[in-house]
């Protein structure tokens, strides 16, 4: 099941006043960019994020999840908890560097 238009509006208000914040949807669901940082996974309608040192303990009683077949464990982000969803999405953007930039790919040669 994908991640409905609904739900990320809910996302979107929800994280709104974090910083510069951009939803790149991808097969249905959704990776969230705060301040250009891949910050946030939506799959499902359920928001994740990756397990990482900075916010274990403040996840430890967090359900953990697996957003896509063959994805690692990710923690689950409890949304209407405004206060510590924001508090962990503060830490991790913290320490999240920003992606490499891409090469342009050029295009095949004809010949």
């Amino acid at each position: 099941m994908a991640t409905t238009r609904e739900y990320m509006e809910y996302v979107c208000e929800r994280i709104d006043g974090l910083g510069d914040i951009r939803a790149k949807k991808m097969f249905g669901e959704y990776l969230v960019y705060i301040n250009k940082k891949p910050i946030l996974l939506v799959c499902d309608n359920t928001v994740f994020v990756k397990k990482h040192e900075a916010i274990a303990e403040k996840m430890s009683d967090a359900d953990p999840g697996f957003p896509y077949d063959g994805a690692k464990e990710h923690w689950v982000l409890d949304m209407d908890d405004m206060e510590s969803s924001h508090e962990i999405i503060r830490i991790l953007e913290s320490v999240t560097p920003l992606p490499r930039p891409k090469k342009k790919k050029e295009g095949r040669k004809c010949r």
